[in-house]
């Protein structure tokens, strides 16, 4: 496999930038050498208007710097994912600006559709920019699917909101009573049981989404409520990866035959609730313990990430500002992604706290 860029100082001398910025990019390693491919994942910009042609200037350079390094990629990568949340409160504007910088980019563009870019109009102006909600493809040997994994009852989407901003507003807001857990749902869960029926089950399939399609916790809406049916689904395929923004952290987790890795934002980093250790019922059953970033440095866990996708599963590389970089790797020994460095030194701290 060729690896590329593992560290800062390499990935300066590659990229001839001055910076490293939120991007992830990922290299699907074959036998074949030839086979080999790169793709560059950036998420959550947050886009956000103050008034006119201005906008949130923190948020709005980290996407600037994405793409520009991103161009700056050796190897190039074959396409690039974006991860949802382009903008915050979902406006034209913000979209409009979103997709301004985003147009910057030298590569082929692939979207996930984030909860912030959808509540105002439901996706509507989304789908002018961007196209279908949902959709897959084949490349060289691999199976992409993306899903819309942030959508919700009819109930909630109708209930009794003034208007549309004020539901874009209640679903935006984290710790929020008042929001309302996401959804893959009905119609789209049966679209992708027809999608993997042509699909072998030694293909790799990697899904993008933007919330986890995981239940990690309710309270912060780090949860998708089919994601067991979406899982069972997914259950009898050799190698199955979902990569998934939102959640603004460094996570990874393994649930049967499948490893989930989420990548970090361009906006700010998220701390994680201290409830988890309280909370055990609002947690997957198959978990690991996780080391995260300090997400009270003020741009930590926003650093950028090189992923290997190695016959199906994931190497996650991170490069962190202002903590340790290190890196997360499924271990086939376990079947789980591991920290090494963290788990070798966690295993030796009693009790430990599982996420």
């Amino acid at each position: 496999m060729n690896e590329t860029c593992f560290s800062r100082r390499d990935f300066l001398k590659c990229a001839g930038a001055l910076g490293v910025l939120p991007l992830s990019t990922i290299e699907i390693a074959f036998a074949d050498p030839q086979k080999n491919f790169t793709f560059a994942y950036i998420s959550d910009s947050h886009i956000q208007q103050i008034r006119g042609t201005e906008f949130v200037r923190n948020w709005d350079r980290g996407l600037i710097r994405a793409v520009a390094e991103t161009n700056l990629l050796d190897p190039k990568p074959d396409f690039v994912m974006f991860g949802g949340d382009l903008a915050q409160l979902g406006k034209k504007e913000e979209l409009d600006h979103g997709g301004e910088i985003l147009s910057g980019l030298k590569y082929e563009l692939h979207c996930v559709l984030g909860e912030h870019d959808y509540y105002l109009d439901l996706g509507e102006y989304w789908s002018k920019l961007y196209g279908p909600h949902y959709y897959s493809w084949d490349h060289k040997g691999v199976h992409f699917i993306t899903l819309n994994s942030i959508l919700t009852y009819d109930k909630w989407i109708h209930g009794p909101w003034p208007n549309d901003m004020q539901r874009m507003v209640e679903m935006a807001g984290l710790d929020n009573p008042n929001g309302s857990p996401f959804l893959v749902g009905e119609k789209q869960r049966t679209w992708l049981q027809k999608d993997l029926e042509k699909v072998g089950k030694d293909t790799p399939v990697v899904i993008f989404s933007h919330s986890p399609i995981q239940k990690i916790y309710k309270g912060w809406n780090f949860w998708t409520e089919d994601a067991d049916e979406i899982q069972a689904m997914l259950k009898d395929y050799k190698d199955v990866t979902v990569v998934y923004g939102h959640v603004h952290q460094i996570q990874y987790n393994q649930i049967g035959n499948i490893s989930f890795n989420a990548v970090m934002a361009t906006a700010w980093p998220w701390p994680y609730p201290q409830s988890y250790a309280q909370a055990e019922s609002h947690l997957p059953k198959l978990t690991i313990p996780m080391n995260r970033a300090d997400p009270f440095f003020e741009r930590d866990a926003t650093g950028w990430q090189l992923i290997d996708l190695s016959n199906g599963r994931v190497a996650m590389r991170y490069n962190l500002y202002n903590n340790t970089n290190r890196t997360v790797a499924y271990n086939p020994a376990t079947r789980q992604p591991e920290d090494k460095m963290y788990q070798s030194s966690a295993a030796q701290i009693a009790p430990q706290i599982h996420f």
